[in-house]
């Protein structure tokens, strides 16, 4: 167990850097936290438990709303599955480890609530971008310019008298992904460097873990949510992630923050779409490498900026992917009837996740010519399809079905050996009853020869069965982040509102009105 005493990082770098020996490996019942290597969006850093689930900084108000999710809602959104203990363990090298273990209640050192603060902005300052139908140009960029800056100095300078407080937990190489991610900057085009993972995702790891570093001598152990990882059934994830509604602060938000995020949304398309971008990765089959966005450059796009952003999280490089229109439009549809019933509730700040499969689809596409023929066992019936069910056939005559199968060989079958018409009979051999009963006036016997000339329509090219269809793309929604949301007797909330969340709904109208103009218009 990670207890308190065991986690004083200074002794742990002593015993690491004299001679102590190498820090132990996480004890039983410990689990070494890895970054989450597709996280698109967010301030704080997710990390992976193990395939199938994630983990992220308990907040109270987020577990106790997981805990009553209406039974209609846990379809769009992340299975809870409980709480763990972090505690920072080192290796030999001196580097961080954040390790997880059973949750205990009333264990000493670990905090009843982890509250976020917000974030410090570590990214570049938006610059006016030259495309003004796409883009909006901010004009608080320069009074939040020097904040930042201020921030920066203040950061590193805390960081310069522990140069091992802003290491990463080092990565696991089984966990890197093999398709390298690359961030493009939105306002110059320039790409960044290929990494092995999400480039947001990497700058909220380490920003985040240099503030648990700092909090970590009064608190030794942090409670996590454990959450199922939504995109483990996916090979190449593609990820939007869309901050939803017209209002982003909670109701216990100080009137400075709430003056700060409603200032986001005036100057965004929360405000115009109820909805906008905080992040983004698209597998681009023509490079081999996932193209990323961030929450900046969602911020500074129009309601055109949007409409081009949701085309190209669609498009792979090579084309658009026409075929996730109707599966992600039944999701939202669905999403939209769900919350509309959900009265009282508000789920300000909240996030949601579309993600489809980037791989390219597998299973048969459009046959071409022939192709129906590497797949008899399709298209044997065919026959019983025009004609009655024919009697069946003696043992040496199957290749006859065989040859009717293909719609090339079909044509050619007065041709071939097995269908030939046969000609007139030879006078030396004049046929009888006993040997072409079908041509006496009595009922036709169940068995015919094979000398016997067969009905006209028989000799007639028979159409190939359909082909199988195509499987229909693997397609995701997600609903995430409920740290400031409510419904009615919620935690004894105060604030009660009144109806469904309609800034909510809103943008989930807006994105469903826009996705099905992108489909009309490529139709074809």
């Amino acid at each position: 167990m990670c207890l308190p005493q065991t986690n004083n990082m200074d002794s742990k770098q002593q015993a690491a850097g004299t001679g102590g020996g190498a820090v132990p490996k996480p004890r039983d019942g410990g689990v070494s936290l890895e970054p989450f290597i597709h996280q698109v969006g967010g301030h704080t850093s997710m990390m992976r438990y193990d395939d199938h689930t994630v983990c992220k900084p308990l907040i109270s108000r987020e577990q106790r709303f997981y805990e009553s999710l209406p039974p209609e809602m846990k379809e769009f959104t992340p299975e809870y599955k409980g709480v763990v203990l972090v505690c920072f363990e080192g290796d030999s090298d001196g580097y961080i480890n954040l390790v997880a273990y059973p949750y205990v209640d009333n264990m000493e050192g670990v905090t009843g609530e982890h509250e976020e603060r917000d974030p410090q902005e570590r990214e570049q300052p938006r610059r006016k971008h030259s495309r003004r139908s796409l883009h909006r140009s901010s004009s608080s960029t320069t009074e939040h310019k020097e904040e930042r800056v201020d921030r920066r100095e203040a950061h590193d300078a805390d960081a310069s008298d522990n140069v091992t407080e802003l290491k990463s937990p080092r990565l696991d190489p089984k966990i890197l992904s093999d398709v390298p991610f690359q961030m493009l900057d939105w306002n110059s085009g320039l790409a960044s460097e290929k990494i092995s993972q999400n480039p947001w995702g990497l700058v909220c790891h380490k920003q985040h873990l240099s503030r648990m570093r700092s909090e970590s001598k009064e608190r030794k152990l942090f409670k996590f949510l454990l959450l199922e990882n939504v995109v483990h059934h996916f090979s190449y994830p593609c990820i939007l992630d869309l901050k939803m509604g017209t209002r982003q602060h909670g109701d216990d938000a100080s009137e400075e923050k709430a003056a700060r995020q409603m200032k986001k949304c005036e100057q965004s398309t929360s405000a115009t779409l109820g909805v906008r971008v905080c992040g983004m990765q698209v597998y681009q089959l023509s490079t081999g490498h996932y193209l990323c966005r961030n929450k900046y450059y969602g911020r500074g796009l129009s309601s055109d900026g949007f409409r081009q952003a949701l085309h190209q999280y669609l498009h792979n490089g090579k084309g658009l992917r026409r075929d996730l229109f109707e599966p992600i439009l039944n999701k939202l549809r669905s999403l939209k009837v769900v919350l509309e019933r959900q009265a009282s509730y508000r789920f300000y700040s909240s996030s949601l996740l579309i993600i489809y499969e980037g791989k390219e689809p597998e299973g048969p596409s459009a046959p071409g010519p022939g192709q129906s023929a590497a797949r008899p066992q399709k298209t044997a019936g065919a026959p019983a399809d025009l004609h009655p069910p024919p009697p069946p056939p003696p043992p040496n005559s199957s290749s006859e079905t065989d040859t009717s199968q293909s719609p090339v060989l079909g044509s050619l079958s007065s041709q071939g050996p097995e269908r030939t018409a046969p000609g007139p009979p030879a006078p030396q051999t004049p046929p009888t009853k006993s040997d072409c009963r079908s041509l006496a006036p009595h009922p036709p016997s169940p068995r015919r020869r094979p000398e016997c000339p067969p009905p006209a329509p028989a000799l007639s090219p028979l159409p190939a069965a359909p082909p199988a269809p195509r499987r229909p793309p693997l397609v995701d929604v997600r609903m995430i982040d409920f740290a400031h949301s409510t419904f009615k007797g919620f935690r004894g909330d105060t604030a009660v509102h009144d109806g469904p969340d309609r800034g909510y709904v809103f943008g989930l109208e807006s994105l469903i009105q826009i996705l099905e103009s992108l489909r009309d218009e490529n139709l074809s």
